[in-house]
């Protein structure tokens, strides 16, 4: 059997996905190919769909501006993607298109890949900064993977208060707030695009306060050593990067659509060498 693959967005031309999936299917040992649909806005995407139908694809997955717009395609949806409300991944299977949401629990996956001390320490304290798709994505898949002491810092409360739904364990507080209480948390992600290139010098707050051996993430890879990083790591603090989520939501959508799981060896830093370079 030969896989067809793909990547719908816009604009997607320098998506590094290909070659994650061109890894992936070496290391299972199948054969298929893996390409980029990019879907220009101006385009009726109803009829790109309708074309996509057409074509014989296996699985396909889904970037900006359209994890939400899939949604009215799809014939089911996978229960983490409904409760995130977005899509990443599809699955085309006898002539139905499941939808599912990979994001949160690559993030997850990730995590525990480069501190698997974390799955025995549920009680850790996490300390989420950002309400938007992505600290959604990843609130779930830390709730679904039984971490309870859950606190979400945002700039509109209204939105982190949405997020949590009806989450009775999970806090909220402002971004000020978090600041000040940095020296409380175990573990610190930053899930919004602040520090990104071209503003790589920003950060969402001061980790001035930040207690020793904590763990300080940040989901930004471009850079791959951002600001919040680079002060963290000053603090004698662990870091963990960001390019290791874009892996991990990858091999579990590849194990969506095939049913294996590639071994991840030194991808992170053959992947970390193509982002340096």
């Amino acid at each position: 059997m030969k896989y067809n693959f793909g990547l719908i967005g816009y604009p997607i031309k320098h998506s590094l996905s290909p070659w994650i999936h061109k890894q992936f299917l070496e290391r299972t040992s199948l054969q298929g190919s893996y390409s980029i649909i990019e879907i220009n806005p101006d385009r009726s995407f109803e009829e790109a769909m309708n074309n996509l139908r057409k074509k014989q694809i296996d699985g396909f997955n889904v970037t900006v501006p359209y994890k939400e717009k899939i949604m009215h395609y799809l014939d089911d949806m996978d229960e983490q993607a409904k409760k995130i409300g977005a899509v990443n991944t599809v699955l085309c299977k006898d002539n139905k298109w499941i939808g599912y949401n990979t994001d949160g629990i690559g993030y997850v996956r990730s995590l525990l890949h480069k501190f698997p001390s974390i799955e025995t320490g549920k009680d850790n304290k996490i300390l989420l900064l950002g309400a938007g798709g992505a600290a959604k994505g990843i609130f779930h898949a830390l709730v679904f993977n039984e971490f309870k002491n859950i606190t979400i810092a945002n700039r509109s409360l209204d939105k982190a208060e949405n997020l949590i739904g009806t989450n009775e364990q999970a806090k909220v507080i402002t971004l000020q707030e978090a600041e000040q209480l940095v020296d409380q948390f175990d573990i610190i992600i930053q899930t919004t695009s602040v520090g990104m290139k071209p503003r790589p010098e920003e950060t969402i707050i001061s980790l001035d306060r930040l207690k020793e051996n904590s763990i300080v993430s940040d989901i930004v890879y471009q850079p791959l050593l951002t600001t919040f990083l680079r002060q963290a790591k000053s603090l004698h603090s662990f870091v963990h990067f960001g390019h290791t989520m874009l892996l991990y939501q990858a091999q579990y959508a590849f194990e969506i659509w095939t049913n294996k799981q590639p071994n991840m060896e030194n991808l992170d830093q053959e992947l970390q060498n193509i982002l340096e370079g």
